[in-house]
This record gives structure tokens, C-alpha cells and sequence, in this order.
């Protein structure tokens, strides 16, 4: 089961953040977004909830329910797909497929992340549900799924519409999510260019020639949405993403992006807090086999912070009680509350790194009366 990214974010509303993050660079940008991939900790933002128009970012989300219909196996790489007269005929960037001419959904993810084909996207959409129109109900579907609540798509593609909406926050919430549950084909956003039917097209990500650590992830632009790109950098253990929506234009994009990925990598350190199944705390449990459970993370627990202030973190647990049996492992029993030289800094959830099923009838009962006087 694919966790919503969402869950594993830090929230920053209401924190005393602005006194204790480096100050950003000027990002010429409608709004922007700096991600630390493995917590979503936002390290620095501009309008991050301002809607906007995603234009053809809009194919994570599509690439996003391709892929996963490959990973169901409802659909298979090397399958034939038939080209309709609308994926032919669509609008905007394309990477030319024929009617008459067989195409396979392997070269069609190819068409789609590197060539950004919007034919592409339609000819996946119609191969995984039939039609377009069904194909975007599941990406709304998805989008609910990962917590995208800003979000809304009335294409696959990423054309203009009043109902195609999203926002930088959601877009790179998006773009973690499909690096984190496709790892296997996330590589695809790396190819610097494409050629199908004898016309090769280059990768709109100029990072991918700029900065050796960036491996994609996509670029968008229509003229109400300006140029935007989501760039992925891995710099040894630390991944980040920047996200800039609506600039003036693809020369500028880059740089903006660039500035934001040089700052993030600069000014935070990655401080692994928590080693992966380390027991942070053992909680109580009501009415189960056995009276505690262990907490803390299924995975290790690195965090991004200003430089030179890792001995200023300090951690604070707090748990959902009563906890009651049964408890199932990574379910979220408590919240680690951290602060920053005294400051508000996050919250994270902490969950139950072993299952405890329900106590006999004897057990339950005593728990029970237990309870009550509690």
C-alpha cells in the first residue's frame, strides 16, 4: 500500500519558522515551493496555496496512474496501443504518432515525460480506461488519495481549462510521490531526448545539462500558467525538489529553479534523528495481547536544518491515548513534536513498529474496568 505523501509532511502553519530558517533568494515566480523529498519539509516557499494552472505538469499525475496500471499489470510495456483521431489530432506539444503507425505503451511514457506529447498522454489514457473522461476521473481519484486537496484535473494532458487547477504545495507533494512509489521508471525523467517516427526532441528540463545532481522531474507552459518546472537534485544522501510556477519565461525557469536547489543544498543540513525501527519510545496499550507497543519510524528519520543547528533540536513525544488494541504495525500512535532553539518547528507522526492484536475476553474485560476508573 502506496502512503499518502501528506502523511509524512511537516506542517508549518502557525510556526515561529521566519526566525529561525535562512532567508531565501529573490525567486522571480507567481509562487514557489522547496522541498526536502524524504520528510516534506518545505524549506522555503512563496504562495505555495495559490492556485494556479499546472499545464503540463499535469503529467505526473498522468504518468503517475499509467504507472501504476503497469504495476497492477492492467496494461503491459511492450502492448500495442491504437492511436485514435483524437490522441492524433490533439492540441499542443506532441511527439507525432500515427494512426497506421503501432506504437507501444513503452514508447509512449517516453513520448510523454521527454517529448511532453500531449498525443501520448491520450493515447495512455485511452489504452488505461477507455477514454480520456474516465482516465481523469482516476487521476481526481489518486489526487484525493495523496491528500492533494488544492487540486483539481479536468485533462491528462494539461491544456487550459477553469477546472484544471492545482497548487505549487500539491504539485510537489505530486512529484514526491511519484518518485517515492515508481523508483523503477523514475529514472525515464532523466533522458535528456527522445526520437520517435524519425523526430528527436530534447528534454524541456535544461538542469538536466545545468547541475549533474538533477534527474528531472517536468516542465510546463501554456500562457496563463507562464513557464514552470518541478527540478529533482540528488546531492549525496539528500534529495530535493523545487517547484516554480509562472515565470517569464524557460531561460528563466531554469535559473530560478537552480537558485532554489543551490540554496536548499547550502544552507540545511541533513541530521538523521532516528535510525530506521528504532524504538523512540515504548506506549501503553488497553486491552491487547501485550501492555506496550514500540514507537518510532518505519524508515530513518533525517531532517533538514539550518547549518550549525543540530544541537539546538530537541523532541518531544506525544500519544494518542487510550491506545487500543489491536494496533497494527505503522499505524500512527504519536506525534513527535520538535522545536528549534525553542522555537516551533515541526510535527511528525509517529507510528507502531509492531502489530498488537487483542487481549482474550478476561484481558479486555480488566482493561475495560481499568478504563472506566481512569
Amino acid at each position: 500500500m502506496r502512503l499518502p505523501a501528506f502523511l509524512l509532511s511537516l506542517f508549518f502553519a502557525g510556526l515561529a519558522q521566519a526566525q529561525i530558517l535562512p532567508q531565501a533568494p529573490t525567486i522571480a515566480a507567481k509562487s514557489w515551493l522547496l522541498l526536502d523529498y524524504s520528510t516534506g519539509q518545505a524549506l522555503a516557499s512563496y504562495n505555495p496555496d495559490e492556485r494556479v494552472e499546472p499545464a503540463s505538469l499535469t503529467k505526473l499525475m498522468t504518468a503517475y496512474v499509467v504507472l501504476g496500471a503497469l504495476k497492477e499489470g492492467r496494461i503491459k510495456p511492450a502492448q500495442t496501443v491504437p492511436v485514435s483521431e483524437r490522441a492524433w489530432k490533439t492540441q499542443g506539444s506532441r511527439m507525432f504518432i500515427e494512426p497506421k503507425r503501432p506504437v507501444t505503451v513503452d514508447e509512449l511514457l517516453r513520448g510523454m515525460i521527454v517529448q511532453s506529447g500531449n498525443d501520448a498522454c491520450i493515447a495512455l489514457a485511452e489504452a488505461v480506461a477507455g477514454t480520456e473522461e474516465a482516465f481523469v476521473q482516476s487521476m481526481n481519484r489518486e489526487a484525493q488519495r495523496l491528500g492533494l486537496k488544492a487540486t483539481h484535473f479536468a485533462n491528462a494532458t494539461g491544456l487550459s481549462d477553469p477546472q484544471h487547477y492545482s497548487t505549487a504545495r500539491d504539485l510537489g507533494a505530486l512529484a514526491a510521490a511519484l518518485i517515492r512509489d515508481f523508483p523503477e521508471h523514475y529514472p525515464l525523467y532523466a533522458l535528456r531526448e527522445y526520437s520517435y517516427n524519425r523526430i528527436s526532441q530534447a528534454n524541456r528540463n535544461r538542469l538536466l545539462w545545468l547541475d549533474p545532481a538533477v534527474d528531472g522531474v517536468k516542465t510546463g507552459h501554456t500562457e496563463n500558467a507562464g513557464y514552470c518546472l518541478i527540478a529533482s537534485a540528488r546531492r549525496g544522501p539528500r534529495r530535493l525538489l523545487s517547484v516554480v510556477m509562472g515565470t517569464a519565461s524557460d531561460a528563466m525557469r531554469t535559473q530560478e529553479s537552480q537558485k532554489l536547489l543551490n540554496f536548499g543544498f547550502q544552507f540545511f543540513d541533513a541530521v538523521k534523528l532516528y535510525a530506521r525501527d528504532q524504538e523512540v519510545s515504548r506506549l501503553k496499550v488497553w486491552k491487547g495481547a501485550q501492555n506496550t507497543v514500540k514507537a518510532g519510524f518505519l524508515e530513518d528519520f533525517t531532517l533538514s536544518l539550518p547549518k550549525g543547528m543540530a544541537e539546538k533540536i530537541k523532541a518531544s513525544l506525544v500519544s494518542n491515548q487510550p491506545l487500543l488494541a489491536p494496533v497494527q504495525k505503522g499505524q500512527r500512535i504519536a506525534t513527535l513534536r520538535l522545536t528549534l532553539d525553542d522555537k516551533p518547528y515541526g510535527e511528525y507522526p509517529v507510528l507502531a513498529l509492531e502489530a498488537v492484536p487483542v487481549a482474550g475476553m478476561i484481558g479486555r474485560a480488566w482493561d475495560t474496568l481499568r478504563l472506566w476508573f481512569e
